[in-house]
């Protein structure tokens, strides 16, 4: 039996389960290698048990095609082949959103597909057009169309692809006319006339619909397709990601049940009461390129109740050492008088916790899950951790 030392603190550790494939008993797959830990004395009481969407949504089968995608549009639009629909701020993205645009050209193939994306970047992050380049453009019109540009204006500063001309070659690769132009808002969209609107920002379409919705009426958002039948999500394609062939893969449905279920069956093989969540992306951004990871509608689809409601915040612990140090106590009395204040309850506004902005504990696990897993090229799409609660 293996047992950490009292000098670690907060971590985190991959757990490989291997290959997850349509059908497999994930639970049981996931806590037999836990069982294995809890006999080397690497789980315990409080730990938390985070497992990556893309492997319960795998399991689950949580797959819709291409086609699947251009019937729901059409009946929840009420389109016909020839029609026009409005596309408002989709994210720039070849895994989230290219066959999503596929599918939703597929509906109107003797129609029209008009792309309104922000500018000078998507919803989080990726750069459409430098923000220089925005500016001077739009000092004369209120809107930038996609013939204003050249090739070399729109190239994503880190993968080097023209997403305009990419959304473009798929709407007409269906056979569809594809107009795409640039403006921050969604009542624009309005002047070409479409014949109903998909709102595919993720974070603010709520916000967005409520605006458009002032002067146009049929309107969905991308949770609100898929939601039923075989494959489906509360979420709809939120959160679905590019699969095999025309396939994507959904968000898992459900999440909470599963994690309730697997939580039971680590507690009856292993005795260690621990917290479980399904993460997605983490919520952080990348200093260097200003994306800002979050492409699916939260970090966490799902948890357990001992993560509910709480906030990862404490105490300053530099601030307090410095003051104490500052007023001549010994290194022993501070390492008390910290002990001490960690059993305290404070105040968000006290001094002491300056500089400790309280986050959902959820969503910092979940970041941090997500770092250690990667796109789980570290075969490693279960993460444990400890020390953190």
């Amino acid at each position: 039996m293996r047992k950490l030392p009292d000098y670690i603190g907060p971590l985190a550790f991959g757990v490989k389960i291997g290959v997850v494939v349509p059908g497999v008993d994930l639970v049981k797959m996931i806590t037999s290698p836990l069982t294995e830990a809890a006999h080397d004395g690497l789980l315990d009481d409080g730990d938390v048990v985070c497992v990556t969407e893309s492997i319960v949504a795998r399991a689950q089968n949580n797959f819709v095609t291409v086609a699947d995608i251009a019937a729901e549009v059409q009946e929840k639009l009420n389109l016909s082949q020839d029609s026009k629909i409005g596309v408002l701020f989709p994210i720039t993205s070849r895994n989230r959103f290219s066959l999503i645009l596929q599918g939703i050209a597929s509906a109107v193939p003797a129609g029209e597909v008009i792309v309104q994306l922000s500018y000078p970047a998507d919803e989080v992050g990726n750069q459409v057009i430098a923000p220089e380049l925005a500016e001077e453009l739009t000092a004369a019109k209120d809107y930038i169309r996609y013939e204003d540009l050249q090739e070399e204006d729109c190239l994503h500063p880190i993968t080097k692809v023209n997403y305009l001309t990419l959304y473009k070659e798929i709407i007409e690769g269906q056979g569809a006319r594809a107009t795409i132009f640039l403006s921050n808002d969604p009542q624009i969209m309005t002047r070409f006339a479409p014949d109903g609107v998909l709102v595919a920002d993720v974070h603010n379409r709520e916000a967005t619909r409520k605006k458009l919705s002032k002067v146009y009426s049929n309107i969905i958002t991308l949770q609100e397709l898929c939601r039923e039948g075989e494959s489906w999500s509360e979420w709809g394609l939120l959160g679905s990601n590019m699969s095999a062939h025309d396939k994507l893969k959904l968000a898992p449905r459900e999440s909470s049940l599963f994690v309730r279920e697997l939580q039971a069956a680590i507690k009856e093989s292993t005795g260690r009461q621990v917290e479980v969540l399904v993460y997605g992306d983490g919520a952080y951004k990348d200093p260097s390129t200003g994306i800002y990871e979050l492409a699916d509608p939260q970090p966490v689809f799902g948890m357990t109740d001992g993560l509910s409601g709480r906030y990862r915040e404490g105490i300053k612990y530099k601030y307090l050492a410095d003051v104490c140090y500052a007023e001549g106590k010994s290194v022993e009395e501070i390492e008390a008088l910290l002990e001490a204040q960690k059993q305290e309850a404070h105040q968000q506004n006290e001094m002491l916790t300056e500089g400790t902005t309280p986050r959902r504990v959820e969503d910092v696990i979940a970041s941090l899950a997500d770092l250690v897993s990667g796109s789980a090229d570290a075969g490693t799409p279960v993460v444990v951790v400890k020390g953190i609660l």
